[in-house]
């Protein structure tokens, strides 16, 4: 089992690039990016062996961008999670957001409750969206809880206190940057990192079977040796 990533996290990088390529706003390939999130979704929950897909959909530092753009993602986001709720419900699909939510409108915070709790009861591929996420601040608020709660730091009760315990197995980038950018930190200790130019608007299921199938010939040693 350890050649098949039970869980599966995804940078998705550059919306904002495919659009301008194509004379459009920015705006635009988020609304496309949106399109293939629904596309890997469901070839995730195709295959049974894939537990969990985690997405990094708006980070910590993505208040940076300007205002209106933060405020068409946010209505972007509310609209998908409302308009994907049966795609969930009918692909056994279970939603679970990640991140601090506290900063969100009430809404959207509403609108993200209701999703979760409705797929509660589902029991296959588990579908993760990053919301204001940034690692370094999972760690923190995680370990924060910990003292609040006068509990032990170590690894395994910091791990159960993080917003995903789950240890990533494959963490792909679109957009062509070799980097995290803060994005589960701690789950992806040991995970095996793949980079790709391609970006998210283009990114299809068959460069993600493509990306599966090389991981499966890595040998993975965590630490030890053959």
């Amino acid at each position: 089992m350890s050649n098949q990533p039970r869980h599966i996290a995804i940078i998705m990088d550059g919306n904002g690039r495919w659009a301008e390529s194509k004379g459009k706003t920015r705006t635009f390939g988020h609304e496309k990016g949106a399109e293939v999130v629904r596309t890997i979704t469901t070839y995730c929950a195709t295959h049974p062996e894939i537990e969990r897909l985690t997405l990094y959909a708006f980070s910590t530092e993505n208040w940076k961008r300007p205002k209106l753009e933060v405020e068409f993602l946010m209505k972007l986001l509310e609209k998908y999670l409302k308009n994907e709720l049966p795609t969930y419900l009918e692909g056994n699909i279970r939603f679970e957001p990640i991140g601090d939510l506290s900063l969100f409108s009430s809404s959207l915070r509403k609108t993200i409750t209701h999703v979760r709790e409705a797929t509660e009861h589902c029991t296959g591929l588990v579908q993760s969206l990053a919301l204001n996420y940034g690692g370094q601040d999972e760690i923190v608020r995680a370990a924060n809880q910990l003292c609040e709660a006068n509990a032990p730091i170590t690894t395994e009760s910091l791990t159960q206190a993080l917003d995903c315990p789950s240890d990533v197995d494959l963490l792909i980038r679109t957009g062509g940057d070799n980097r995290l950018s803060n994005f589960l930190l701690w789950q992806s200790a040991y995970a095996e990192l793949f980079f790709t130019d391609t970006l998210w608007p283009d990114f299809s299921e068959n460069e993600l079977n493509d990306i599966i199938r090389k991981f499966k010939t890595v040998e993975r040693r965590f630490g030890g040796i053959n």
